[in-house]
């Protein structure tokens, strides 16, 4: 049986800078579980991309295989799409972004595509700086092979097969802090509030913006026991911060005391609010951000919020001095300007 999203919509939907409603920015009907996280995750970045005014046919949406690399076809109905194989999702985000530098890149993915057959594509995505949004959708379980422990499963948590998970876990936000990510940011599917500010700094970040999203798996790994259920992660969240996003800013603040905020402006003008929360807590350092995550997993809380931004970060066009104007808009004369010129260039390494 097939299903459709109802063509009709209230005449007086709000509108964004574009005069898009939320409409605009909506995919087909998802296929995955009643009550899956990650159609939670999907109408975050509906909701995110809509606030932000951000023109649909200038973004590119990139995945995987997994239940998690299925959620593009949910959002974003008019963007650019490109389902890859199992794991290899940030090596076309670089190919796509190194040949055309002025699409924003969202790469969805999960925590079997990620940490378990795509490891080595994630960690030199992550190294290389790419300019993109990379959002894993983590539940803990192979939910679309029917519920084996993922590589994130925590120690001792059960599934719904019961038998508690022997093995230590992978801990994206670590790996990604410790490669040089320069924004890293952990968060909840059940958390809205949370989550679509954050997808929003991450959108607005120049380089590579990882957030880990818990998103648990209703089917398989939604029962007690389960550290990725959604009883779970309520009772146990512990957030570094709280989040707004505010678009053109101006103002630029570096310094903040415990319990207010601190502004952030990033590079295209618009402005990070992040009131702290904790008084270790140092948003742009790394050891911090780890010792915080140490300190909340010691306690056996779940850490969100934005761990660590650098928001003067250069990304890989900056890096490798590539051409402004991105390679698919290059004409036949610049790419192959003949051999007198492939001369000159030989004769300047000699």
């Amino acid at each position: 049986m097939s299903y459709k999203i109802p063509a009709f919509r209230h005449p007086n939907l709000p509108k964004n800078e574009l005069g898009y409603t939320t409409k605009d920015y909506e995919g087909a009907v998802s296929t995955l579980c009643a009550g899956c996280g990650h159609d939670s995750i999907s109408n975050a970045i509906i909701e995110a991309c809509f606030e932000m005014s951000i023109p649909p046919h200038r973004v590119a949406k990139l995945s995987g295989i997994g239940c998690s690399s299925k959620t593009p076809t949910y959002f974003l109905g008019n963007s650019h799409g490109f389902n890859s194989v199992h794991g290899r999702m940030p090596s076309v985000a670089t190919g796509a972004n190194m040949a055309n530098r002025d699409l924003l890149y969202i790469g969805v993915s999960g925590d079997g595509d990620t940490a378990s057959i795509g490891m080595g594509q994630f960690v030199h995505a992550v190294r290389r700086n790419v300019n993109m949004v990379y959002i894993c959708e983590n539940n803990g379980v192979y939910g679309l092979t029917k519920g084996q422990d993922s590589a994130t499963t925590d120690i001792g948590s059960k599934s719904k097969k019961g038998e508690p998970n022997a093995l230590e876990p992978i801990d994206l936000c670590a790996i990604a802090l410790q490669l040089g990510s320069t924004f890293v940011a952990n968060s909840f599917s059940g958390d809205k509030e949370q989550l679509i500010p954050i997808i929003q700094a991450a959108i607005a970040h120049k380089g590579f913006a990882f957030i880990n999203v818990i998103s648990p798996c209703v089917t398989f790994n939604n029962v007690p026991g389960s550290t990725k259920a959604y009883d779970y992660i309520r009772q146990h969240m512990a957030s570094t911060n709280t989040v707004d996003y505010v678009p053109h800013a101006e103002e630029i603040t570096a310094e903040y005391n415990e319990g207010t905020d601190e502004r952030v402006t990033m590079h295209d003008g618009s402005m990070i609010n992040l009131h702290k929360m904790n008084s270790k807590h140092d948003v742009h350092s790394r050891t911090s951000a780890l010792t915080m995550m140490q300190e909340c997993k010691a306690q056996d809380k779940v850490l969100t919020g934005i761990l660590f931004m650098d928001e003067g970060s250069q990304e890989i066009h900056e890096t490798m001095n590539t051409n402004s104007t991105p390679l698919r808009d290059l004409d036949e004369e610049k790419l192959c300007p003949g051999a007198d010129e492939l001369a000159k260039i030989n004769e300047l390494h000699r």
